[in-house]
């Protein structure tokens, strides 16, 4: 499997993400496209799949309530494509080393204070993943085996428990960090090489060229 550096794997991440968001709509065939690619890329991180469907099903649950009262038809688009770019941004997350978001996050040429709230917003995620799978034993401690018991633990009993106790835990995680000296500045940078632009060029333009495609009617109805 080839090893990116963590700025590379989050600007493919990013790419992939924003050119499955911006298909046209009802456009399937493209979008069959985008999740074999992002099951590429799952695989090419090597994302432990057991946390990543289960972080999927509580976000999935979440997505259904804003997206179902649309209609089935352009619902059922959304939440694909939605779930399309969750796995590629969960196996980008999931699999980084731990505290190395802001490495990958101070390459992305964005405003400081925006690039620290997404530092931040990383750090919750991990908080949220790490919630759920506290809650998930718990779960299991109550007799609630298997997939399906989980999901109805979660949908009917815990979905704002899981809300409260994560935001609680990262308000706790934030105060830790500033007691250590942390002022918003990110880590040190991880250089970029040759290679690493032209991969980002090639992949760039053959998702630009697939997302193109969708809007020229070429294997849509």
């Amino acid at each position: 499997m080839p090893k990116f550096s963590l700025p590379l794997r989050l600007h493919l991440s990013l790419i992939i993400v924003v050119g499955a968001a911006l298909l046209r709509y009802n456009a399937w065939f493209y979008l069959g496209i985008y999740a074999a690619i992002a099951l590429a890329w799952a695989t090419i991180l090597r994302v432990p799949m057991r946390n990543l469907t289960k972080l999927l099903g509580v976000e999935l649950i979440f997505l259904a309530f804003l997206a179902l009262p649309m209609g089935w038809e352009k619902a059922s688009f959304l939440l694909v494509r939605s779930l399309i770019c969750l796995v590629v941004m969960n196996s980008f997350v999931l699999t980084l080393p731990p505290h190395s978001f802001g490495i990958a996050l101070k390459s992305l040429p964005l405003p400081a204070p925006f690039k620290e709230s997404l530092l931040l917003a990383g750090q919750y995620i991990e908080i949220l993943v790490s919630e759920v799978q506290r809650m998930q034993r718990a779960a299991q401690l109550r007799g609630l085996g298997g997939a399906a018991g989980w999901l109805r633990y979660v949908s009917a009993a815990t979905i704002g428990s899981l809300y409260l106790r994560s935001l609680n835990r990262a308000e706790r995680v934030y105060a830790a960090m500033v007691v250590r000296g942390y002022q918003g500045s990110l880590p040190i940078d991880s250089p970029y090489t040759t290679p690493d632009y032209l991969t980002i060029l090639g992949v760039g333009v053959t998702l630009l060229s697939i997302t193109t495609a969708s809007y020229l009617q070429v294997f849509n109805p």
